[in-house]
């Protein structure tokens, strides 16, 4: 048994490692193939049997000449269709097809689990539909090879100690002086890239008008409003090629189908490296054709291609091994952007992080643990990062009063509504993970704030840490995003500018076609709701979990995103 999983294991690295690097060795060969080229690759994965098939699908929509030099991968736009295994093998046959965009610093890798769920569950009711995530163009930019070798030491010293790995070395992050061609990726080409997809793979616009269901999470709805509201030809008069008129309906997961970014308010942490928008249009774009602003939107901490490798790294481990003891925080190098970025996520209180004792590597933590350290709402302080998988479990476990303290007045789209903690014993036991599924069971020793408050309950629990970790670590197009478009959100911040409202020629799109919208319970949009919206509530729910949770819930429940998104698809309307 041992052998044959071992065999397995090497065989699905293999396979990922040709997915994961497709897109850097097209970068660094010439690019030969012409426009609308196309490549559809099976996606090998350790998800349990669901008689769903997935696949990476690359087509070859080169960008126009005055965006600059690129890699020869920024030409392909790429996306992940998930399709029940029972159904047709050619989407345009498709009962109806979910086409997603992601949220910020989100990959296509991140909708696995949500768009598995919804796939299954329309097969259940006898309708075969698919679902795809799309991926957004820089993303080509990113190199997966470390990970795709499905070990953590292995990805750690590709990635930063320049180790080699099938025949590479990573080539570092890409600076802001190489970004020249990302000055002008913003919500113009953005939707245009969504309706060129579409065009290329189903040329019947009225086949896409009858079958198609546009939407997204988080900032992918406002994206979704805009492809809405676009026109593709240059003709308002003729509408075939009008954004809506590609549509059957709408969907919105934790966000809403709009062309505003106020429902998202506090999405962005502060310290990004996000333009002044006061300078206006004109100076903004121009401050990122010449490379004055940057080009890519990161921060000090977490948010940069470096450390957000990191999830991705903490994933390998956490679906090969979940309960071993983890060494990964000390086997990780000891560099600045590292060593804040786990001084901020595991912090007790303000003197921890100063002091930077007791630092993460002093704590014996699973494979797991890790993973819900960086992950869970009971532990990162970063609303759009967090999901709800469970809890710690196996020792002591303290308040975690840094950045904020527990029971304070807080900022839910920044930092979420759940009281976070932290283990409190170090050099100690090792600390384990309590899945979602097992919050609440009869073990369950039912940790508490320090004021008596709950930590946690099985209610607010709904995403499998395992079904995660294998979206983060076995995707060929990556959960995170390591090099989001400056412009995209700055175009956005400046909707007022004739420059951006030129591109809303349909606003009557906006209301032309049904829209589904889910809520997560305690998410972005937690008690601001919009008025006049009546959205689907999914309980308990973080801003991660509308597309993480798992498919039954622990009140026995199906769950609630993918129910709803299959009973739309079937009937929208």
């Amino acid at each position: 048994m041992d052998t044959w999983r071992s065999r397995r294991r090497k065989w699905r690295s293999t396979t990922l490692a040709v997915l994961m690097t497709a897109g850097v060795l097209t970068a660094a060969a010439p690019d030969t193939q012409a426009a609308g080229a196309r490549s559809e690759t099976p996606v090998v994965t350790t998800a349990p049997a669901d008689a769903v098939s997935e696949s990476v699908v690359r087509v070859k929509v080169p960008l126009p000449a005055s965006f600059g030099a690129r890699p020869a991968a920024c030409d392909w736009l790429s996306y992940l269709r998930y399709r029940s295994s029972d159904g047709p093998a050619a989407s345009v046959d498709a009962d109806r097809i979910l086409v997603a965009q992601p949220g910020i610093l989100e990959g296509a890798g991140a909708f696995d689990s949500v768009a598995r769920n919804t796939v299954a569950r329309a097969a259940e009711q006898g309708r075969h539909i698919e679902f795809w995530a799309l991926d957004r163009r820089s993303n080509c930019l990113e190199d997966h090879t470390g990970i795709a070798s499905g070990d953590q030491h292995t990805a750690v010293d590709y990635y930063y100690r320049g180790r080699e790995v099938d025949g590479r070395t990573f080539a570092g992050s890409v600076g802001n002086d190489r970004l020249g061609w990302m000055a002008k990726l913003g919500i113009e080409q953005t939707v245009r890239d969504e309706y060129d997809l579409l065009a290329a793979e189903l040329p019947d616009q009225h086949l896409r008008q009858e079958k198609v269901l546009c939407g997204g999470h988080s900032l992918g709805g406002v994206i979704t409003g805009y492809f809405a509201a676009a026109d593709f030809d240059g003709d308002p008069a003729t509408t075939a090629d009008a954004g809506y008129r590609q549509c059957a309906g709408y969907f919105a997961l934790d966000t809403t189908v709009s062309t505003s970014l106020a429902d998202l308010s506090g999405s962005i942490p502060d310290d990004t490296n996000l333009p002044d928008i006061g300078l206006g249009y004109t100076a903004v774009q121009a401050g990122l054709d010449s490379g004055v602003l940057p080009r890519s939107l990161s921060a000090p901490v977490l948010l940069n291609p470096e450390t957000m490798t990191l999830l991705a790294i903490a994933g390998v481990g956490a679906v090969h091994d979940p309960g071993a003891e983890s060494d990964l925080p000390s086997y990780l190098p000891s560099n600045t952007n590292i060593g804040a970025t786990n001084r901020f996520l595991f912090s007790k209180d303000a003197a921890t992080f100063l002091t930077g004792s007791p630092a993460v590597k002093d704590f014996r933590l699973t494979n797991a643990a890790v993973l819900g350290a960086l992950m869970d709402d009971n532990s990162v302080p970063l609303a759009f990062l967090q999901s709800s998988v469970g809890f710690f479990d196996g020792g002591p476990i303290a308040d975690k009063d840094f950045p904020l303290a527990n029971g304070g007045a807080k900022q839910p789209g920044l930092y979420g509504t759940q009281y976070k903690a932290i283990p409190d014993q170090p050099h100690g036991p090792l600390y384990t993970w309590r899945n979602y599924d097992r919050v609440g069971a009869a073990d369950d020793p039912g940790y508490r704030s320090a004021d008596g408050t709950p930590f946690t309950n099985a209610g607010e629990e709904v995403t499998d840490i395992g079904e995660l970790a294998r979206s983060l670590a076995e995707q060929p197009l990556d959960f995170t995003e390591q090099y989001f478009p400056t412009k995209l959100v700055t175009d956005l911040e400046l909707a007022t500018s004739p420059q951006v409202k030129q591109l809303l020629v349909h606003q009557e799109g906006l209301k032309a076609r049904p829209t589904l919208t889910v809520i997560a319970g305690d998410g972005l949009l937690a008690g601001r709701v919009p008025s006049g919206l009546h959205p689907v509530v999914a309980d308990g729910y973080q801003h991660l979990d509308v597309l993480t949770a798992a498919r039954v819930q622990n009140n026995g429940r199906p769950e609630p995103v993918s129910t709803n998104l299959a009973r739309f698809a079937v009937t929208p309307g």
